[in-house]
């Protein structure tokens, strides 16, 4: 036996600002608000339920308020690729959705680091279609 990916977590000062951003850039739906803590989580609105469906699923994205922001790069961070645009298009998508450049040290690479709008970087790789 071994667990499967299903979920992650993401702290932020504005879930619901968060949630929208994230579901444009991946083409999901917000899936539940927690009313009690503020927190929105996020999913495809292709796959079903992660938790009790045995194959691969998208993993669900959940935004959960925090009074602190953030101060370093993140140790952990999404790697996307474009399925129907090249990767330069796919950027200009992005930026115009409100990220932006990020430079976290990575020079001149294949791929191309930007960061959500409360400052999460994440990689555009160069295009993987299927």
């Amino acid at each position: 036996m071994s667990s499967k990916f299903t979920e992650l977590a993401i702290d932020c000062a504005d879930p619901q600002a968060l949630a929208q951003f994230w579901c444009a850039v991946l083409g999901y739906e917000v899936l539940d608000t927690e009313e009690a803590d503020g927190a929105i989580s996020i999913g495809s609105p292709l796959a079903p339920e992660g938790k009790a469906h045995p194959g691969p699923v998208p993993p669900i994205l959940t935004f959960a308020p925090v009074p602190e922001g953030k101060v370093v790069k993140n140790r952990l961070h999404l790697d996307l690729n474009p399925t129907d645009r090249d990767q330069a298009e796919e950027v200009r998508r992005l930026l115009d959705l409100g990220a932006r450049h990020a430079d976290v040290g990575q020079g001149d690479r294949s791929w191309v680091t930007l960061a959500d709008p409360e400052g999460n970087e994440f990689c555009i790789l160069a295009s993987r279609q299927p």
